[in-house]
Formats: C-alpha cells, structure tokens, sequence
C-alpha cells in the first residue's frame, strides 16, 4: 500500500509555508497542493484526479458508473471478465479490479466516486476505500480522520 510522501516537488512550498504566520500554538501545517515541474498540480501523497486521467480513466470510471443500476451489478458480479471487456478496459485496469487494488485504480485513471460503486458490490464504503489507498487499516484510518477533524476546527477556531 501507499504511503504519503513529501517529493522533492513540494519541498520549496514546505518551506514557503513555514514562513507564513499563524496563530500561536497552532502548527503550521504543510501545503495541500503545490505544482510540479510540469506544471502538473502536486498534492504529497494522493494521485491528483485531473483531464489526463479523466481520459485514461475513462472506460473505467463508465464501468463503475453503470453499477447504478442492479441489473449491471448483477451481470459484474455473474461474468466479471464479460462486463470488464463490455467496457473495453485496459489490462492494467482489469488486473487492479480483478486484485480489487484501489490504489492501482486510482492510478489507472479511476475516480474514487466512481469507484465506490464498484466496492459497494463487495461490500465496502468509502472509509474502507480510504484506509485501502492510505495503506491503513480501517480503525486506524476513521482515528486519523477523526482526529484530522479536530484539528480543522482547532484551526478555524
């Protein structure tokens, strides 16, 4: 599983927020985004859904959306293989569904939205999806946000 990093493209806007003020007693908290070399948005540790992998997510995101509907769930779950080809998905996109790998999903253009609909039909939530793409197990990764919570309203305080 996935862990967050700090990249050597946030390392500069790391800096820059340190030196920016804010109340005191409350730490400073990194940067949620700064922007690559590329240009590309950079957020440390998540896969930024943008145009690019809207596109190469496509197929797969159209697939999870369908699941809708029963009648589409029903026919995933009876022929997985069938419906993937249905969709006409990449086989980088069929290996992480058929491994049930969101975090391979995700980089394989899918929409963690999208993608919910498809973890429904095993029986997870977006808090399993969570702690599945952060590498944590489920108690621990509701701990986290409860506490990320907090701390937001410590904040905005």
């Amino acid at each position: 599983m996935r862990r967050a990093v700090l990249t050597a493209d946030n390392e500069e806007a790391a800096r820059q927020q340190q030196k920016v003020g804010h109340k005191k007693g409350v730490p400073d908290m990194p940067p949620f985004s700064t922007q690559s070399a590329t240009g590309k948005r950079v957020i440390p540790g998540t896969p930024v859904f943008d145009g690019a992998s809207a596109q190469s997510g496509y197929a797969l995101n159209a697939m999870c959306f369908s699941f809708n509907e029963k009648a589409n769930r029903d026919a995933f779950v009876a022929d997985q293989e069938a419906y993937m080809a249905r969709f006409a998905l990449t086989e980088v996109q069929k290996e992480a569904v058929r491994e049930r790998d969101v975090p391979a999903m995700i980089s394989a253009g899918g929409n963690v939205y999208y993608l919910a609909k498809l973890a429904g039909i095993f029986g997870l939530n977006v808090q399993d999806l969570g702690a599945l793409q952060t590498g944590m197990a489920l108690e621990e990764f509701k701990a986290a946000l409860l506490a990320h919570s907090i701390t937001e309203r410590r904040i905005a305080a």
